[in-house]
């Protein structure tokens, strides 16, 4: 059967013609080519349609783009070899390949290839082994140290990885040609770093978006967690109070029942007749037992600290933008005050700071929510200061609900 390829003695690539042979033995500087039964694998990406010329170059391509059906044209793209070069190419190009193929039949010496000792050196002190070094740095041209990780990188799953290369003792004896000049080397080594870097700055923002949404997403759990506790909690507080007003009530019909007895007693002692139900003086009227039995409950501070946010947002209401911008500024003291305690820079605000009084200070109920939360005026009301003993997380947390409530929600202060 007449060849279908070339096969690099050497390093055992399969080449589809004599001028893919050339440019690899310029490459790599192998000069063992020998005619071959074996095709030249085409496997084309059924995705994206990208060719791939062997398992390994399909398995990286797998590995990189997540595409695993491959359909297999090797058979539409089989031709035989042709070995007669074209005229514009040079007799020693013809005569390489033709030794090659002469001498294929004759067993010849194989010896390891020669390397640079630096960049093995160097290799080896990065962790891989002498073999694997060697390997990289003769297939990758040894041209350079990022040239060899490279090649180790997309070839870290062949099974001869490990393996000291062997080249025969004819090539090995002829002296290696620069693939690349200096300029070139220098040139590709920065595009190399270049585009490393633009990895890893694109790797770092995809990072970044994802750690920004797993914020929001843990900020929505925590306020919806805090939603359903405050829930609960005003629920267990209304229970409790509707206890409270019914043993009330029957605390007072007990006492009521013992007076009757008692009166009805001293009555019969006296000789009076019972007294008559109906003439006998009317209980309480029903409106003030109603005002007895439910006295005012003084105003909790969450609730002064909302009174405040919608009195401050009812007096501008016409500034949407001065408003928000007061209810975060206020979020930003109460959240530095409870999640930097131990800084005085946090828990202390100068009154005629400009900032201060623009955004705050000069609108109603801004200092008011400030004391609320635990601010007192110092040094002749010059400043206003929370004391590192007087913080109250559960104050401080109530106002951040509050302030959260009011930027949020777009209705609040609308009544």
């Amino acid at each position: 059967m007449a060849g279908v390829s070339l096969k690099c003695g050497d390093c055992g690539a399969l080449l589809k013609s004599v001028e893919e042979a050339q440019e690899h033995a310029e490459l790599t500087k192998h000069t063992d080519f020998s005619e071959s039964t074996e095709p030249v694998l085409n496997l084309v990406c059924s995705t994206c349609g990208k060719p791939c010329r062997s398992k390994t170059e399909s398995d990286l391509h797998t590995k990189r783009t997540g595409h695993t059906e491959f359909a297999d044209k090797t058979s539409e793209t089989v031709k035989p070899i042709v070995l007669e070069v074209a005229k514009n190419q040079s007799s020693d190009d013809v005569d390489m390949v033709d030794a090659s193929a002469s001498s294929s039949g004759e067993p010849e010496e194989m010896v390891v290839p020669d390397v640079d000792s630096k960049l093995l050196e160097e290799l080896e002190l990065m962790g891989f082994s002498k073999e694997r070094a060697t390997r990289a740095l003769h297939f990758s041209g040894n041209s350079s140290l990022e040239a060899a990780a490279n090649w180790i990188v997309e070839h870290e799953d062949d099974a001869d990885i490990d393996q000291m290369p062997l080249v025969s003792a004819k090539s090995k004896s002829e002296p290696p040609k620069p693939s690349l000049t200096p300029e070139e080397r220098k040139a590709k080594a920065q595009e190399l770093r270049e585009r490393a870097r633009k990895k890893k700055e694109e790797e770092e923002k995809r990072m970044e978006r994802e750690r920004e949404k797993e914020r929001i997403r843990i900020g929505k759990e925590l306020l919806e967690a805090k939603r359903i506790e405050e829930e609960n909690e005003r629920k267990r507080i209304i229970a409790l109070r509707k206890a409270e007003k019914e043993e009330e009530r029957r605390a007072r019909e007990k006492i009521r029942q013992k007076l009757e007895e008692d009166k009805a007693e001293r009555r019969r002692k006296l000789g009076l007749p019972a007294e008559d139900p109906a003439a006998s003086k009317p209980p309480p009227p029903v409106v003030e037992e109603k005002k007895s039995s439910l006295p005012i409950r003084p105003a909790t501070k969450a609730e002064q600290m909302r009174e405040c946010l919608r009195s401050l947002k009812q007096s501008n209401k016409d500034d949407e933008p001065k408003v928000k911008t007061a209810f975060n500024t206020l979020l930003t003291y109460v959240k530095n005050a409870a999640t930097k305690p131990d800084e005085e820079k946090f828990r202390k605000i100068r009154l005629s700071n400009a900032a201060f009084q623009e955004r705050v200070g000069k609108l109603e109920g801004g200092i008011k929510f400030l004391e609320l939360c635990g601010f007192e005026k110092i040094e002749g009301d010059e400043f206003l200061f929370l004391a590192r003993d007087k913080i109250d997380r559960a104050v401080l947390n109530s106002a951040g609900t509050e302030l959260n409530s009011a930027i949020n929600n777009p209705f609040f202060g609308v009544l």
